[in-house]
């Protein structure tokens, strides 16, 4: 189990850096985060100067030319505070054509590599949303690691992307084990998504109880009671109908809508503060999300009969209320 560096943007740098060196102390050894994180890189920076712990440390960068990324990984060093970083990761790939571009002369992917010659990183990770994608990374094998969403709510990986990678010896990194908030039952879902054998889990906290209530659960037993079992199922019905499992086949948007974005907006303001749609990209899609027509394009993709556009615009009623 590893330590997720969104949530600790929401709290003042000294409790950041407090939560970070209580989650060493319990026995994590793994630190993810990312450029886009506001504060986050920053803050693990400075807890990580107080303390001799072995730690290994993944970011991220939306960054998609070798160029930009470059530019990313010295900032990130910069604000980690370290010689190096063990992993670094093209971040949210969503696309053939982004995938495409990172993995083309000039993209993202040499400029890791060159970083990886010089000895600033040590491994070159991806991760996205999109399981066709990391069907092709996979197959491609030119990245070392892959991070996927893998909760009970979003089982899928656990067929399409698990036995592939384990086959071609690529590291997978879970993310999303709350499916972004929206399980409120961390037990049962950490359960779930750690009994997968050679996957690490990374769960975001901001809290001291709760870094004590994952770290028991990854320390206990997997299996479910009966109870438990009832519950997954109650929880998995509930959210059926109204819950983005970020698949992106509703993609292309006529209106250029970033629609799981624009749908995970409550769960993301959640777990990184509302400074987020302060960001360029925060302020991006919510510009966008105005723009929907209803046209329903993006009904008649999507494999799990979502509402789509009714989901946007409560999406965005809410952070107008909020």
């Amino acid at each position: 189990m590893g330590f997720g560096g969104i949530p600790i943007q929401r709290v003042s740098e000294s409790e950041a850096v407090e939560i970070i060196l209580y989650s060493l102390e319990k026995g994590m050894d793994f630190i993810d985060t990312s450029r886009m994180y506001t504060t986050s890189e920053t803050r693990i920076g400075k807890a990580l100067k107080e303390t001799d712990k072995r730690v290994a440390v993944a970011t991220k960068s939306f960054a998609r030319s070798a160029d930009g990324i470059r530019r990313d990984v010295e900032t990130s060093l910069k604000e980690l505070q370290r010689d190096s970083i063990d992993l670094y990761q093209c971040h949210g790939i969503s696309s053939q054509e982004e995938y495409r571009m990172i993995t083309s002369p000039g993209g993202a992917m040499y400029g890791l590599l060159k970083a990886k010659e010089q000895g600033l990183i040590g491994h070159i990770g991806i991760t996205s949303h999109s399981l066709d994608l990391l069907d092709k990374v996979l197959d491609d094998g030119l990245f070392e690691t892959i991070m996927v969403c893998l909760s009970f709510l979003e089982p899928a990986a656990k067929d399409r992307i698990l036995p592939k990678a384990r086959e071609k010896n690529v590291g997978v990194i879970a993310m999303k084990p709350f499916s972004g908030g929206v399980i409120e039952a961390p037990e049962i879902a950490l359960k779930w998504v750690l009994s997968f054998p050679d996957v690490l889990v990374i769960a975001g906290v901001e809290y001291k109880e709760l870094i004590d209530q994952n770290w028991n659960a990854f320390l206990g037993e997997y299996a479910m009671s009966e109870a438990e079992e009832l519950k997954m199922k109650e929880i998995s019905g509930k959210f059926d109908k109204n819950f983005c499992r970020r698949c992106d086949y509703c993609q292309p948007c006529p209106s250029e809508i970033p629609i799981q974005f624009v749908l995970g907006l409550r769960s993301m303001v959640k777990r990184a503060g509302t400074a987020l749609l302060e960001t360029p990209m925060g302020k991006n899609m919510l510009e966008k999300a105005v723009n929907c027509t209803e046209c329903g394009d993006c009904m008649d993709r999507c494999p799990y009969g979502l509402p789509i556009p009714d989901m946007i615009k409560d999406n965005l009623t809410w952070m107008n209320e909020s």
